[in-house]
């Protein structure tokens, strides 16, 4: 196989997923990091760029699912899942759903009056999200297997 062949790379069944997924783990992990910054140096830059990332996370992260469906669908043809592949689901739809709330509430705080206590739940949101982030991509590697 060559590796510079583009059609069998793009016409992969799943190689799409497999390329995808590292922009929203990686946009959203910055995003949490700099917002950990921002609350402990008191920043308002790397408040705003922590949010900027946490927006392009959340937009990342609907072409990452729709091409991990489409993934599941073409390699299994939609057999039930079991095992690590359902974990891998479970937590990659906990995570997705953590960077969705995450932005949400920091897009509501800052168009609202900001409140502390907003800030720090979103801030709850975003670490737990950072977990699932992580244990989905851990999985996600037995998959591919990268980690076995």
């Amino acid at each position: 196989m060559n590796p510079f062949d583009l059609r069998s790379a793009l016409l992969a069944r799943h190689a799409q997923h497999v390329v995808l997924i590292h922009f929203p783990i990686a946009l959203f992990l910055v995003a949490v990091a700099f917002d950990i910054l921002a609350v402990w140096a008191n920043k308002d830059a790397w408040r705003q760029f922590a949010f900027l990332n946490l927006t392009l996370a959340a937009l990342a992260v609907i072409p990452a699912l729709l091409t991990g469906v489409a993934a599941w669908q073409w390699q299994l043809e939609g057999q039930h899942l079991k095992g690590i592949l359902l974990y891998h689901l479970l937590t990659a739809s906990t995570a997705a759903l953590c960077i969705w709330a995450s932005w949400w509430m920091r897009f509501r705080q800052r168009r609202t009056a900001k409140s502390s206590s907003r800030g720090r739940l979103a801030l709850v949101v975003e670490v737990v999200g950072a977990f699932f982030v992580m244990l989905a991509a851990h999985l996600g590697g037995f998959l591919s297997g990268v980690n076995s």
